[in-house]
């Protein structure tokens, strides 16, 4: 029995055809690129709720620790939360507002007061 394919020469890759000048505009594909904006993503505010044994300089020294508030805006939100019985503390990501919930709710933990923190979806 006689093999054909090793007396058959090796068969040269194949080159692509060329395209004609005149042809070339239709050849090529171009896209045309369109931005496109996401929505911003969804802000949730993170709210303080009162309580009657959680001292005011605690919640003070939270809002400047975890929300970077001055002193005179730290008291301002204590104020508030003390007498609204609720007050906002900032606005962030969902990720990042349940971040500084977890944070405040260890702090006050670890210190022993009931403070409560939560967050909600911003109001517009």
């Amino acid at each position: 029995m006689v093999h054909l394919a090793a007396s058959l020469p090796p068969k040269a890759p194949r080159t692509p055809p060329a395209i004609h000048p005149r042809h070339a505009d239709e050849a090529a594909v171009v896209l045309e690129r369109k931005l496109q904006k996401s929505p911003p993503p969804p802000m949730y505010q993170v709210v303080m709720l009162n309580d009657d044994y959680t001292p005011m300089e605690f919640v003070v020294d939270v809002l400047q620790s975890f929300f970077n508030k001055d002193e005179h805006t730290a008291n301002m939100i204590m104020q508030k939360v003390h007498m609204e019985g609720r007050g906002v503390c900032g606005v962030y990501t969902r990720d990042i507002a349940h971040t500084k919930v977890a944070l405040v709710m260890d702090a006050a933990a670890q210190a022993g007061h009931p403070l409560q923190c939560v967050a909600e979806p911003a109001q517009e």
